[in-house]
């Protein structure tokens, strides 16, 4: 690959219209775990001349909405690539582009950490936000101890790892997670351990 040909523009589109269809395209087809697909639109936006950086940002995010906990090992290798792309650039930053492209096409998904987080900062903005009860407060400075900071606080791993306690005075609707590959297995671990100490 000694050079990256520009844009073939056609059908009357635009520059960037390209650029992000073809984007968008890669996107969608690692999300629809089609490795024919996904593989064939990482090498025409390479071919069009498009920044490894941009690619491997866009990548980097769909780690974490698309595949998430799901196989988390997804985000450090979508990270790792940011950075070697950045610092080798083309021609041979095509070669870890297409490993990660492979790796989170193959991989299973679960879009858990953006419904999460899009679903929390939902309550927070109508205003859920309950008060932080008085034994999860800092107890670090002076005065907390007066003012009942961190009093009666017990400590995960003097009971095994998990206790029960208030962590939030009012509990929204229960967080279901996904039973998707490794995601399952954190699920299943939080169940096991509230089921052996309810």
């Amino acid at each position: 690959l000694k050079e990256l040909r520009s844009l073939n523009i056609s059908d009357g589109s635009s520059e960037d219209e390209t650029h992000y269809n073809l984007a968008s395209a890669l996107i969608k087809s690692i999300r629809g775990s089609d490795l024919e697909a996904s593989t064939h639109y990482l090498a025409r936006l390479i071919n069009s001349g498009e920044e490894p950086r941009f690619i491997a940002r866009r990548l980097s995010i769909l780690a974490s909405e698309d595949i998430g906990n799901a196989n988390p090992n997804a985000l450090i290798l979508a990270n790792a690539t940011v950075q070697i792309v950045a610092s080798i650039g083309y021609p041979e930053a095509r070669i870890p582009l297409m490993q990660l492209v492979v790796y989170l096409t193959c991989s299973p998904k679960s879009n858990s950490a953006i419904v999460l987080i899009d679903n929390e900062l939902a309550k927070i903005q109508s205003g859920f936000a309950p008060a932080v009860p008085d034994h999860l407060k800092d107890a670090h400075y002076d005065g907390a101890k007066k003012l009942g900071r961190g009093k009666g606080y017990l400590y995960p791993h003097d009971f095994g790892g998990f206790v029960e306690q208030e962590y939030l005075s009012e509990k929204p609707k229960k967080i279901i997670l996904s039973d998707i590959a490794f995601e399952k297995t954190l699920k299943d671990w939080l169940k096991k351990i509230k089921e052996q100490n309810s």
